[in-house]
Protein backbone atom coordinates (compact mmCIF):
# COMPACT_ATOMS: atom_id res chain seq x y z
CA UNK A 1 0.00 0.00 0.00
CA UNK A 2 1.07 3.51 -1.08
CA UNK A 3 -0.59 6.66 0.63
CA UNK A 4 0.85 10.11 0.43
CA UNK A 5 1.92 11.96 3.91
CA UNK A 6 1.57 15.78 2.99
CA UNK A 7 4.34 16.84 4.18
CA UNK A 8 8.11 17.61 2.73
CA UNK A 9 9.36 17.83 6.44
CA UNK A 10 11.89 14.88 6.25
CA UNK A 11 11.88 15.06 10.27
CA UNK A 12 8.12 14.57 10.35
CA UNK A 13 8.17 11.65 7.46
CA UNK A 14 11.48 9.78 9.20
CA UNK A 15 9.11 9.69 12.70
CA UNK A 16 5.75 8.78 11.23
CA UNK A 17 7.59 5.82 8.72
CA UNK A 18 8.84 4.27 12.05
CA UNK A 19 5.55 3.64 13.52
CA UNK A 20 4.07 2.74 10.26
CA UNK A 21 4.40 -1.38 8.73
CA UNK A 22 6.20 -2.11 6.24
CA UNK A 23 3.72 -2.86 4.18
CA UNK A 24 2.83 1.31 3.86
CA UNK A 25 5.38 3.32 1.85
CA UNK A 26 4.76 6.88 2.52
CA UNK A 27 5.34 9.18 -0.45
CA UNK A 28 6.32 12.95 0.34
CA UNK A 29 4.79 15.88 -1.29
CA UNK A 30 7.72 16.41 -2.93
CA UNK A 31 7.44 12.78 -4.88
CA UNK A 32 4.15 13.43 -5.77
CA UNK A 33 5.41 16.67 -7.97
CA UNK A 34 3.45 19.01 -5.15
CA UNK A 35 6.53 21.90 -4.68
CA UNK A 36 4.02 24.39 -3.75
CA UNK A 37 3.36 25.40 0.47
CA UNK A 38 -0.05 23.91 1.14
CA UNK A 39 -2.23 26.77 2.69
CA UNK A 40 -3.23 26.57 6.09
CA UNK A 41 -5.68 29.05 7.09
CA UNK A 42 -8.14 27.54 9.01
CA UNK A 43 -8.21 28.88 12.65
CA UNK A 44 -8.02 25.19 14.57
CA UNK A 45 -5.63 22.33 13.94
CA UNK A 46 -8.08 20.11 13.02
CA UNK A 47 -8.88 22.76 10.05
CA UNK A 48 -5.51 23.09 8.81
CA UNK A 49 -5.25 18.80 8.87
CA UNK A 50 -8.41 19.09 6.33
CA UNK A 51 -7.40 21.69 4.72
CA UNK A 52 -3.92 20.05 3.22
CA UNK A 53 -4.99 16.66 2.93
CA UNK A 54 -7.96 17.73 1.09
CA UNK A 55 -5.47 20.37 -0.97
CA UNK A 56 -3.95 16.65 -2.08
CA UNK A 57 -7.24 14.72 -2.80
CA UNK A 58 -8.21 17.60 -4.92
CA UNK A 59 -5.07 18.21 -6.97
CA UNK A 60 -3.87 14.98 -7.24
CA UNK A 61 -6.33 12.12 -6.65
CA UNK A 62 -4.44 9.96 -4.54
CA UNK A 63 -5.32 8.47 -0.94
CA UNK A 64 -3.55 10.96 1.51
CA UNK A 65 -2.68 12.30 4.90
CA UNK A 66 -2.38 15.57 6.79
CA UNK A 67 -0.59 16.25 9.84
CA UNK A 68 -0.83 19.48 11.62
CA UNK A 69 0.41 19.99 15.39
CA UNK A 70 0.04 22.90 17.78
CA UNK A 71 1.66 23.22 21.54
CA UNK A 72 -1.21 24.71 23.55
CA UNK A 73 0.08 26.85 26.95
CA UNK A 74 -2.12 26.75 29.99
CA UNK A 75 -1.34 30.03 31.16
CA UNK A 76 -1.24 31.57 27.50
CA UNK A 77 -5.13 30.33 26.97
CA UNK A 78 -3.77 27.97 24.63
CA UNK A 79 -1.57 29.94 22.63
CA UNK A 80 0.41 29.33 20.76
CA UNK A 81 -1.42 26.93 19.30
CA UNK A 82 -2.79 26.42 15.82
CA UNK A 83 0.25 29.29 15.04
CA UNK A 84 3.25 27.32 16.72
CA UNK A 85 5.17 27.10 13.56
CA UNK A 86 5.13 30.52 13.28
CA UNK A 87 4.96 32.03 16.98
CA UNK A 88 7.79 34.30 16.37
CA UNK A 89 7.21 35.15 12.87
CA UNK A 90 6.79 33.95 9.15
CA UNK A 91 10.65 32.93 9.21
CA UNK A 92 9.21 29.40 10.92
CA UNK A 93 12.56 29.40 13.10
CA UNK A 94 12.06 26.77 16.26
CA UNK A 95 14.82 28.80 17.90
CA UNK A 96 13.00 32.03 17.72
CA UNK A 97 9.69 30.32 18.54
CA UNK A 98 10.92 28.58 21.84
CA UNK A 99 12.66 31.97 23.01
CA UNK A 100 9.70 33.77 22.62
CA UNK A 101 7.21 31.10 24.42
CA UNK A 102 10.40 31.16 27.65
CA UNK A 103 10.23 34.20 27.14
CA UNK A 104 5.94 34.90 27.86
CA UNK A 105 6.40 32.04 30.71
CA UNK A 106 9.25 33.96 32.56
CA UNK A 107 6.69 35.76 35.10
CA UNK A 108 4.37 32.57 35.10
CA UNK A 109 4.25 29.63 37.76
CA UNK A 110 1.84 27.42 35.93
CA UNK A 111 4.01 25.81 32.61
CA UNK A 112 1.39 23.64 32.09
CA UNK A 113 1.23 22.66 28.24
CA UNK A 114 0.05 19.96 25.88
CA UNK A 115 0.85 19.15 22.24
CA UNK A 116 -2.15 18.17 20.22
CA UNK A 117 -2.10 16.46 16.67
CA UNK A 118 -4.52 15.79 14.38
CA UNK A 119 -3.89 13.40 11.27
CA UNK A 120 -6.67 13.99 8.30
CA UNK A 121 -6.68 11.18 5.97
CA UNK A 122 -8.45 10.35 2.70
CA UNK A 123 -8.56 6.97 2.06
CA UNK A 124 -10.90 5.03 -0.43
CA UNK A 125 -12.73 8.84 -0.71
CA UNK A 126 -13.50 8.99 2.97
CA UNK A 127 -12.18 11.58 5.14
CA UNK A 128 -11.16 10.59 8.76
CA UNK A 129 -9.56 12.32 11.75
CA UNK A 130 -7.69 11.00 14.34
CA UNK A 131 -6.25 13.07 17.55
CA UNK A 132 -3.40 12.44 20.04
CA UNK A 133 -2.35 14.68 22.90
CA UNK A 134 0.75 14.82 25.53
CA UNK A 135 0.01 16.54 28.36
CA UNK A 136 3.28 18.12 30.03
CA UNK A 137 5.01 21.24 30.95
CA UNK A 138 7.40 23.77 29.71
CA UNK A 139 10.89 24.19 30.66
CA UNK A 140 12.70 26.83 31.89
CA UNK A 141 15.71 26.14 29.08
CA UNK A 142 16.18 24.07 26.17
CA UNK A 143 17.40 20.27 26.77
CA UNK A 144 18.74 17.87 24.26
CA UNK A 145 19.39 17.63 20.65
CA UNK A 146 16.90 15.25 19.03
CA UNK A 147 13.53 16.08 18.07
CA UNK A 148 12.90 19.25 16.17
CA UNK A 149 10.65 22.11 16.75
CA UNK A 150 9.37 22.40 20.68
CA UNK A 151 10.99 19.59 21.74
CA UNK A 152 14.08 20.38 23.61
CA UNK A 153 11.28 22.43 26.12
CA UNK A 154 8.71 20.26 26.42
CA UNK A 155 8.78 17.89 29.32
CA UNK A 156 6.36 15.15 29.17
CA UNK A 157 4.07 14.32 32.03
CA UNK A 158 5.46 11.53 34.52
CA UNK A 159 9.27 11.60 32.75
CA UNK A 160 12.52 13.72 33.97
CA UNK A 161 13.25 14.50 30.40
CA UNK A 162 12.52 16.77 27.51
CA UNK A 163 11.58 15.41 23.65
CA UNK A 164 14.57 16.24 22.53
CA UNK A 165 16.15 14.05 25.07
CA UNK A 166 14.24 10.96 24.14
CA UNK A 167 14.67 8.44 22.16
CA UNK A 168 12.50 8.23 18.68
CA UNK A 169 10.83 5.06 20.17
CA UNK A 170 9.88 6.18 23.01
CA UNK A 171 8.56 9.66 21.52
CA UNK A 172 6.64 8.23 19.26
CA UNK A 173 5.28 5.83 22.13
CA UNK A 174 4.19 8.85 24.66
CA UNK A 175 3.92 11.24 22.15
CA UNK A 176 1.04 13.24 20.39
CA UNK A 177 2.11 12.46 16.77
CA UNK A 178 2.93 8.72 17.96
CA UNK A 179 -0.54 8.26 19.84
CA UNK A 180 -2.48 9.68 16.26
CA UNK A 181 -0.29 7.77 13.68
CA UNK A 182 -1.06 4.63 16.25
CA UNK A 183 -4.90 5.15 15.22
CA UNK A 184 -4.10 6.07 12.09
CA UNK A 185 -2.49 2.27 11.42
CA UNK A 186 -5.06 0.34 13.21
CA UNK A 187 -7.64 2.20 10.81
CA UNK A 188 -5.36 1.04 7.78
CA UNK A 189 -5.19 -2.52 9.12
CA UNK A 190 -8.81 -3.01 9.90
CA UNK A 191 -9.96 -1.23 6.61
Amino acid sequence: MTIVFATNNPNKIKEVQAQIPDRIKLISLEEIGCLVDIPETQDTIEGNAIQKATYIKDHFGLDCFADDTGLEVHALDGAPGVFSARYAGPQRNADDNMNLLISKLASKDNREAQFKTVIAMYYNKQLITFEGICKGEITKSKRGFDGFGYDPIFQPENYETTFAELSMADKNRIGHRGKAVAKLVTYLNTH
